[in-house]
């Protein structure tokens, strides 16, 4: 049984259902992962609820979705709902890290080297 003395604005599942209105995901998934970065497109507007707005505020530069969760102190799950609010109002914008560099050929740098040691 909860405790009668702990609110909803504590840490409690009932706070994060009203937080997303009682979805655990959109309608049309915007394909979040943990990498995806998001960035804002402007400042948070008037009338924002509390986690839009510092959802806006911490990503004036790219953060991603692991990052936003871990400093907002809110599940993936939960910033994940509210980053797809974000992103179907326009607010903020997503994109797939920067892969890694993909290295050419093991066969293609051999051959290169050797080519350069006949010369």
């Amino acid at each position: 049984m909860s405790d009668p003395g702990r609110g909803w604005e504590d840490e409690g599942p009932e706070r994060l259902y009203v937080i997303t209105g009682g979805r655990s995901g959109a309608a049309r998934p915007a394909g979040l992962d943990l990498v995806t970065l998001i960035v804002a497109r402007s400042g948070p507007g008037n009338g924002m609820q509390p986690e839009h707005a510092a959802i806006m505020r911490l990503c004036a530069s790219p953060l991603s979705v692991a990052e936003i969760s871990a400093y907002l102190g809110l599940p993936v799950s939960v910033v994940t709902v509210l980053l797809e609010d974000l992103l179907v109002a326009g607010h903020v914008l997503s994109r797939a890290p920067v892969p890694a560099a993909q290295l050419p050929d093991l066969a293609l740098i051999e051959a290169v080297i050797h080519g350069l040691q006949k010369l």
